[in-house]
């Protein structure tokens, strides 16, 4: 695992949040993270494409994503070290380690560092990662730059609970704050913006009556 500079406060912080949970992580999130399943089955990766997952954990997702395309390079980007290290012993045990490059570094910040030696990817994604960075429009910001000509930017991540009752909402935000977790309220002005700024198609809908949001931000070829 190779490291880029990275805002080092940060990069504590979700240390000691993550410094036990990721034991379980996969197991727990699995009930509530919902739609990554989805977006992973839309990448629709190019052949030999190469695809880059900002705030990969555990390095779940990607291995779901490589085995579906095998022919494509896959990129992880994660600011937690003890994370990554989750990460890279998962890949190691499934026969991924040599499939799958990860680096620690600041989702809001790695584009300059090119971690990986290349500057675009075909398929860019965010899965549940915009309401646990504080910089998140940042974060879109070098999603978007980060695309190849034709490129995808794929986001799920958690919506607001419009249709869900109040209840649930309540006792929803309540957890997630236990864990820095935010939901992006304007998550949708936020991507209409950047579409129009950076004239990408942008596509979007609810799933679940509002317990997520998932979108997509394509690059014309």
């Amino acid at each position: 695992m190779a490291s880029i500079s990275h805002t080092g406060d940060a990069a504590r912080h979700m240390d000691r949040i993550y410094r036990y949970q990721r034991y379980i992580y996969d197991l727990t999130r699995k009930y509530y993270l919902l739609g990554r399943d989805r977006l992973i089955a839309g990448l629709n990766v190019p052949e030999g494409g190469s695809v880059l997952e900002l705030g990969c954990g555990t390095g779940r997702n990607l291995v779901a994503a490589a085995r579906r395309w095998p022919r494509a390079t896959f990129h992880g980007i994660d600011i937690s070290a003890a994370m990554l290290d989750t990460a890279g012993r998962s890949l190691r045990r499934k026969g991924m380690g040599a499939h799958i490059r990860l680096v620690q570094g600041d989702a809001t910040d790695f584009l300059r560092h090119q971690p990986f030696g290349r500057e675009a990817f075909d398929r860019v994604f965010l899965s549940y990662t915009l309401s646990m960075i504080p910089g998140w429009q940042l974060a879109l910001e070098e999603a978007v730059h980060a695309l190849a000509p034709g490129g995808v930017l794929h986001i799920v991540d958690f919506g607001q609970q419009e249709h869900l009752p109040r209840a649930f909402r309540a006792l929803l935000f309540a957890w997630l704050s236990k864990f820095d977790v935010a939901p992006r309220g304007d998550l949708m002005p936020v991507l209409e913006e950047l579409a129009e700024r950076h004239d990408l198609s942008l596509t979007a809908h609810r799933l679940y009556r509002g317990y997520a949001w998932q979108a997509r931000l394509e690059r014309a070829g």
